[in-house]
């Protein structure tokens, strides 16, 4: 995936206590090229039971980040990026703007643009999106062969389909 990927593959580095990798996923053109990429990662939430947290790089126009919000449309819809932003995160050291996209009351969704393209930080339950929120997530670029990681691996999540859930 690293090697066939024409957008970032996004890992929160270092993780978040307790959190580990869950999953990948991609949507591909004809050519076999990733246009959008999802590193799933799993962990405890702030209040109660297991913790989801999708990070999507996609091409705009994929829409795989808005089917993992729940939305009908292949953005964050109209007025987005508006006002103040919710949230930052550092992507390669530089700062990303988030903004809080409105979605379904199971999860937190924020959305934002690094490298060209759209990066989704979508969260289940909606609290652990506090992780997103406290501006503390450095993500780094897998497809970056400069790294080298011990990475921990969980269980596969169920959350890589897009049905909405």
């Amino acid at each position: 995936m690293r090697e066939r990927s024409e957008v970032p593959l996004w890992l929160p580095w270092p993780l978040p206590a307790d959190w580990m990798i869950s999953g990948f996923a991609e949507v591909a053109n004809e050519q076999g090229a990733a246009r959008a990429s999802v590193v799933a990662l799993s962990g405890p939430s702030v209040t109660y039971g297991p913790g989801d947290l999708l990070v999507v790089a996609e091409e705009p126009g994929v829409g795989l980040g808005a089917a993992y919000a729940g939305l009908s449309g292949p953005d964050p819809g109209p007025g987005f990026g508006q006002g103040t932003t919710h949230a930052k995160v550092h992507a390669m050291g530089h700062p990303v703007a988030l903004w809080w996209v409105e979605s379904a009351a199971d999860r937190a969704v924020y959305a934002g643009e690094a490298l060209g393209n759209w990066l989704w930080m979508v969260a289940w339950p909606a609290d652990a999106g506090c992780l997103i929120a406290l501006g503390q997530l450095s993500l780094l670029d897998l497809r970056d062969n400069g790294h080298e990681f011990d990475l921990p691996f969980g269980a596969l999540t169920t959350r890589l389909e897009t049905d909405g859930t």
